[in-house]
């Protein structure tokens, strides 16, 4: 009888653990074998319908295969998955033959990766704008983030052109889906942040910010120093001042600069003036002075040569919207230009939180010019730095374009002029005085009159005293 139970237990016993281990298995299989797949899987999928499928196949080639070489697609996919877009999209043109090549050969260099998807993320702002939701005319420009952390501006001007940033609108709503839009801007979009990495991964290599103080005297009669000046190191400040080493004039050949290092300047000034000019250009609205520069005068050259001797420039750049005031007139004249942007350069190397910290301090600064003996006057004004006075003044509309250690670029809204020389003399009043001229008298008159002299008789004749 207990043999019996005890198979019958031993049977139910082999069962139950058979059961259980069937069990066991069905229920493994039936987890997820890797977690990350299943967030994957709950990743909202994208339909054929997206805003992201009409990029790749718009006419926007330039900016999808950018897109896809930043390695963005699923990061805008998951975008796409929490809210709309809208992504502003640059022509090809923009971005295929208006681009600097040196730039996107900077931004396609597998260690600049994160500079590329940066200014990407530059032009995809996670919140759908139409074409209606610009502001007025009149209205205060918008602000929205981007997908890169950094803000973008939308304003409208002159006969209902919308702007974002300082790029146009040329194809408002140009491609319309359930999850975003494209709108086609003008030209490519790029934040500071690439801009600042791009120049200092070209030239802070082997720059250092120096500033040439304590220049020895210069005899005026020959141009030379007084007394020898002792061998400085390479790359250290220049001995003579500046002035010195400036072009005779804007018609003569650049006269050779003394400096560091010789005939062969330390530094490579001539590519650091490129790169403020063309930084000039991607910037927008400063198109004038950098053709100023290059085209109408030689100034571009001399820049170059007096940064590779080792000075130092601040430029105070008007924008276009200035330079446009200027008339035929101030601009006809032999050596006007030149003498125009003389005016907008100071031999000291100053950002915008220096001279503000400095005109904070001291209220009125007056900075050395090129253009010898006028200096330019900043003062605080409105929480900024205002230069010059009364209607010729400018203030500091976009701070810190350019700025590498030797070249700092400051925009301002307006052009600077000398004040007027005074060369009217004041006349001094007085009581007026009749003067009488003595007739003159001759030589044989002369010696009649020392005759009678010499025997008393002078005083009887008139002429003869």
């Amino acid at each position: 009888m207990s043999a019996m139970k005890s198979h019958v237990y031993g049977v139910s016993s082999k069962l139950f653990l058979t059961l259980l281990f069937l069990s066991l298995s069905v229920s493994y299989a039936a987890l997820p074998q890797n977690p990350v797949s299943k967030s994957s899987s709950s990743t909202t999928q994208i339909n054929s319908n997206s805003v992201l499928v009409a990029l790749l196949d718009s006419h926007y080639t330039e900016l999808a295969e950018l897109v896809e070489k930043a390695l963005l697609l699923q990061t805008l996919e998951e975008a796409v998955g929490k809210h709309n877009i809208t992504i502003f999209a640059p022509r090809n043109e923009a971005l295929e033959r208006e681009l600097d090549p040196e730039f996107k050969r900077f931004l396609l260099e597998p260690g600049n990766l994160k500079s590329l998807q940066t200014l990407l993320m530059f032009h995809i702002v996670p919140k759908r704008i139409v074409s209606k939701d610009w502001p007025a005319d009149s209205s205060p420009s918008f602000r929205h983030p981007t997908l890169s952390n950094h803000h973008v501006h939308l304003k409208t001007q002159g006969q209902g052109n919308r702007l974002i940033d300082s790029a146009e609108i040329v194809r408002p709503d140009d491609v319309v889906r359930p999850d975003g839009l494209i709108h086609g801007i003008e030209r490519l979009l790029i934040p500071r942040s690439v801009q600042e990495d791009f120049n200092r991964r070209r030239n802070l290599r082997s720059i250092s910010a120096v500033l040439p103080e304590g220049a020895p005297e210069v005899d005026p009669r020959t141009h030379r120093l007084k007394k020898p000046a002792a061998p400085v190191p390479a790359g250290a400040p220049p001995v003579l001042p500046i002035y010195d080493a400036l072009a005779p004039g804007p018609s003569l050949a650049p006269a050779p600069a003394p400096g560091p290092g010789g005939p062969h300047g330390h530094f490579n000034g001539m590519k650091q003036v490129k790169d403020f000019i063309h930084t000039l250009l991607h910037y927008g609205g400063y198109n004038e002075m950098a053709d100023i520069l290059v085209n109408l005068t030689s100034l571009a050259t001399e820049m170059g040569r007096l940064v590779s001797e080792g000075y130092v420039l601040t430029v105070l750049a008007p924008n276009d919207e200035a330079m446009a005031k200027l008339t035929t007139d101030q601009l006809s004249e032999p050596g006007a230009p030149e003498q125009i942007i003389y005016y907008h350069i100071i031999p000291e190397y100053q950002t915008e939180e220096s001279m503000y910290n400095a005109v904070r301090r001291f209220g009125k600064v007056r900075y050395d010019t090129l253009r010898l003996p006028h200096k330019v006057v900043a003062q605080e004004a409105d929480g900024s730095v205002k230069f010059g006075q009364g209607d010729g003044s400018a203030y500091l509309f976009d701070p810190d374009i350019y700025t590498d250690g030797r070249i700092s670029v400051q925009g301002i809204d307006g052009v600077l002029l000398p004040p007027e020389e005074e060369t009217k003399i004041e006349k001094k009043t007085g009581p007026l005085v009749k003067v009488v001229s003595k007739p003159r008298r001759g030589k044989l008159l002369e010696v009649a009159c020392r005759m009678l002299g010499a025997v008393g008789q002078e005083s009887h004749f008139s002429t003869c005293q």
